[in-house]
């Protein structure tokens, strides 16, 4: 069953998604753009060559990536990437650990990105008043 009137208000939902899921790439993003050589030795640790090259990736995706979503610019190509990122970050680094207290988090932000990038940034988003997203 559907709450049929409530659909007038997916995308408010969308832009609530979008902001929760800029905030919290922005504020795990922030330590790893301070420490780039912090986050490098850490991502060359799990296997990642060259070392420098993958962590600056992960802290730029993290980083940059929320506030483009925070603003709704470009959200799909961001999207796919932050997509990308956690998938890795779930089976190279979370699955062991267990669902709870291991991937559960990142699973979350791969979903919440998922639907960002198989939806849109949304109304509410520099996207479409540039004219990115066509309905």
């Amino acid at each position: 069953m559907m709450i049929q009137p409530l659909l007038v208000f997916s995308d408010i939902g969308l832009f609530i998604l979008r902001l929760a899921l800029a905030a919290i790439l922005i504020i795990h993003g922030i330590p790893k753009i301070k420490n780039r050589q912090g986050i490098s030795q850490y991502v060359g640790s799990l296997g990642f060559k060259p070392a420098i090259f993958w962590g600056t990736f992960v802290a730029i995706i993290e980083f940059f990536g929320g506030l483009f979503l925070l603003l709704g610019l470009f959200s799909q190509i961001v999207s796919f990437f932050i997509a990308l990122q956690f998938l890795i970050i779930i089976f190279k680094v979370n699955l062991k650990k267990g669902f709870v207290g291991g991937y559960e988090f990142d699973l979350l932000i791969l979903a919440s990105s998922l639907v960002i990038l198989f939806g849109s940034g949304g109304a509410y988003s520099l996207d479409r008043f540039f004219g990115f997203i066509f309905y």
